[in-house]
């Protein structure tokens, strides 16, 4: 289901970006809020580090936001990452985009965002694999809040309801 992450991690710092990279990931798409930082808050010494860390790696990133220009730009620059706003997620179109500029494909590429409906929905509308993360602060704007009540239901069954699905490799990796 369209709905459903790749895989599910307590949060973006936990994840083992040297295992991504040893799996053949060489493409990273982040949302920004609630995934590398709280909601609206500028970036911090721990986005930054992991980004540099990342780089250093050898696996590109880029932001995918649908947030305004300002908001995005400011952030990916003090990063150093390259950026999309108003990216309408969960079009499929940004992400298509930010592998084009990436130079990678959807066998190499992975979205690590919070939000089911607009991050991993997208992910799979472009054929890309996903990490859902946890959610980093419990204070967002409010229709985020109603949308989380559904979240919750939709890894209800992901995580619960038998399944028939390959072992996934990234699990090795959260």
């Amino acid at each position: 289901m369209k709905l459903f992450p790749t895989v599910v991690s307590s949060g973006t710092y936990d994840i083992d970006y040297e295992k991504l990279y040893e799996k053949g990931i060489r493409g990273i798409i982040f949302d920004i809020d609630n995934t590398l930082v709280e909601h609206d808050a500028p970036a911090n010494d721990a986005a930054r580090g992991l980004i540099k860390k990342i780089h250093g790696l050898g696996i590109k990133t880029f932001i995918l936001s649908n947030n305004r220009e300002g908001r995005v730009k400011s952030f990916a620059d003090e990063v150093g990452s390259e950026y999309i706003f108003l990216a309408h997620k969960p079009s499929k179109k940004g992400y298509v985009e930010c592998m084009k500029r990436m130079e990678t494909g959807r066998e190499n590429t992975v979205l690590i965002g919070d939000q089911i409906f607009t991050d991993v929905l997208g992910a799979s509308n472009a054929g890309i694999r996903s990490i859902l993360v946890k959610r980093i602060a419990f204070h967002e704007k409010y229709y985020i809040h109603l949308k989380r009540i559904l979240e919750y239901l939709i890894l209800f069954v992901w995580l619960f309801v038998p399944k028939k699905r390959k072992k996934e490799e990234l699990w090795e990796c959260v």
